[in-house]
């Protein structure tokens, strides 16, 4: 079984997961493992790696500014996964690569995906790849790989949609809290908690987490009501950007106390 469909059958919605998002090669090139390994430490249970792109339309400022940066310092596809190459030795709960389709295509669709096994990535979040392009031509290759592609969907997301995205999903199903880019915010609104009490109501079979807008322990807590868990991005770059690694566990415990 996938670490990340160990992981979700391990936390029920008593148990929320906090998921953490950071940009590869940010701060600091070399920065990537040691981020890695302190985000276990502090208790977190899930983690997207964000690999960098010039392009990066749905991200916000904080995360493109972050890409920039990393890509400054030079990293590349073949870099993260000789950065990853040993994690598996020391770390145990899953990872993810988001990124966007563009630098996977170049790569090689098949050789990613295979690379990705080699390294230990249990998943990957293109948010501009098409679903149907997705279940037509690289489906079949992501599970020959045993690899969980994991989809997105918003609130202007139709039923009909949801519906479908459902039924070819294994893993989770990314719920995008609102339809704009990523980006910290203090609270969520009406609109919003409308939208995850619709999502519930629908009774989908794969777990979803919450990504977008999530920043301290109020939003993780409105998020996870009726969800399987929450992911944090932005908030936490702006924190590598002005805070050190070693201060990851009291990032972490800010929301989870």
């Amino acid at each position: 079984m996938n670490r990340i469909q160990s992981k979700l059958q391990e936390n029920s919605l008593e148990k929320k997961i906090l998921s953490i998002y950071f940009t590869a090669g940010y701060p600091n090139l070399n920065d990537t493992v040691s981020i890695i390994k302190n985000l276990e430490k502090s208790g977190v249970k899930m983690i997207e790696i964000g690999l960098p792109f010039s392009d990066p339309l749905a991200d916000g400022p904080t995360i493109q500014k972050s890409s920039t940066k990393a890509l400054k310092n030079g990293m590349t596809t073949e870099i993260l996964f000789s950065q990853l190459k040993n994690i598996r030795e020391s770390v145990k709960i899953p990872l993810l690569i988001m990124g966007y389709f563009n630098p996977i295509l170049q790569y090689g669709i098949e050789k990613f995906c295979k690379k990705c096994v080699e390294v230990g990535i249990d998943g990957l979040i293109i948010p501009d790849l098409p679903i149907d392009v997705y279940h037509e031509k690289y489906q079949a290759i992501f599970e020959k790989y045993n690899l969980i592609n994991v989809l997105l969907i918003t609130p202007q997301t139709s039923e009909k949609r949801i519906r479908f995205i459902d039924s070819i999903s294994n893993g989770f199903i990314y719920m995008v809290s609102s339809a704009s880019t990523t980006g910290a915010k203090n609270s969520f609104g009406e609109s919003q908690t409308k939208y995850f009490k619709r999502i519930k109501k629908m009774n989908l079979k794969t777990p979803q987490i919450v990504g977008f807008g999530i920043s301290n322990k109020e939003t993780f807590l409105q998020a996870t009501k009726t969800t399987n868990g929450a992911i944090i991005g932005s908030e936490f770059v702006k924190f590598l950007k002005d805070d050190s690694i070693e201060n990851i566990p009291t990032f972490i415990q800010s929301i989870l106390k």
